[in-house]
């Protein structure tokens, strides 16, 4: 298997200024708050022995003003 080449200095840095820019540029009031709740448990079954998962996901999006 051939090995990828290394990120230069200069691309990192690019690539960390990129997401800070990112951010000088987002509107802080179209971002959702969020929670993920996860709740797993095993059950046997005729079938054998399967696992029930239920994923809880809130958001909160800001209404906009004005």
């Amino acid at each position: 298997m051939a090995k990828k080449p290394q990120k230069s200095t200069m691309r990192h840095l690019g690539e960390f200024f990129g997401e800070v820019w990112k951010g000088i540029k987002a509107d802080p009031a179209t971002r959702a708050v969020s929670r993920t709740q996860v709740e797993e448990r095993r059950v046997d079954t005729p079938a054998g022995q399967v696992t029930l998962r239920r994923t809880i996901i809130e958001e909160v999006v800001p209404a906009k003003q004005g």
